[in-house]
């Protein structure tokens, strides 16, 4: 009869359209990630993609870009500010470390403001943060190997620009603790590449409190470092890449 074809067709029809809004819907994230890796925000972009969401993060930030450092070496010419973890496309920020699950209240509460020296010919790097008292491994004291990842990923952001392809993995970490870091502190992270052959580059760095006017304070980590590029760096994707 006419009128169950009708109600078929129009079933069907639902059906049809439904599972093509469906797709697209479930495609959208995935289609979104894919341009923000291939079209990631500038360093100049990534310092207006975070918003703080709590007074006490409102306060940290605050403290941290207006810190008399931060000043100085935004007024200096060749250093360039910039919020790398911000990089990260947002689907993608809970599969990372220290850009997603180390972040948030009690922990690394706004992400890392950092000024590299690109264009030099061994980058050296600056980078504020502020660790929380979930972070601790003893009571009122960072986990070391929370300084330890920091450092790992500072000096390889140091040394990127110096490489071929601006990409590279750890070779050779070494770390001497020198203090305790308290929970609840304001540190920075200082590093300067020291050679580049190729595809490898050595960096020395280290942590520590941030203290006033140039932000010197107590040296609580050293480290020394060799990153490697890999020889498949140019198809690799550039989560912390400068555009």
């Amino acid at each position: 009869p006419a009128p169950f074809f009708f109600r078929a067709l129009i079933s069907t029809s639902l059906v049809v359209v439904l599972f093509f809004v469906g797709t697209a819907m479930a495609a959208q994230p995935v289609a979104e990630t894919i341009n923000a890796w291939a079209n990631p925000p500038s360093d100049e972009e990534t310092l207006t993609l975070f918003e703080p969401t709590t007074e006490n993060a409102h306060a940290i930030n605050a403290h941290i870009i207006n810190h008399p450092l931060a000043v100085k070496l935004r007024g200096e010419s060749g250093w360039i500010e910039s919020r790398p973890h911000m990089k990260i496309p947002p689907a993608m920020r809970q599969h990372n470390l220290t850009g997603g699950a180390l972040l948030g209240d009690g922990k690394i509460e706004v992400p890392p403001l950092t000024f590299s020296e690109v264009d030099a010919e061994l980058p050296r790097i600056v980078q504020m943060t502020y660790l929380g008292s979930g972070l601790c491994g003893h009571p009122n004291i960072v986990h070391g190997g929370l300084l330890a990842t920091m450092l790992d990923e500072g000096l390889a952001r140091c040394c990127f620009h110096a490489l071929p392809n601006k990409i590279g993995v750890t070779a050779s970490l070494k770390i001497d603790y020198r203090a305790p870091c308290p929970g609840n502190s304001y540190v920075v992270l200082k590093a300067e590449t020291t050679k580049v052959e190729g595809r490898k580059a050595w960096v020395k760095g280290w942590i520590e409190v941030l203290g006033e006017e140039d932000g010197t304070g107590v040296k609580l980590v050293e480290a020394e470092a060799l990153f490697i590029e890999p020889k498949g760096a140019k198809q690799m994707a550039r989560i912390y890449s400068a555009t």
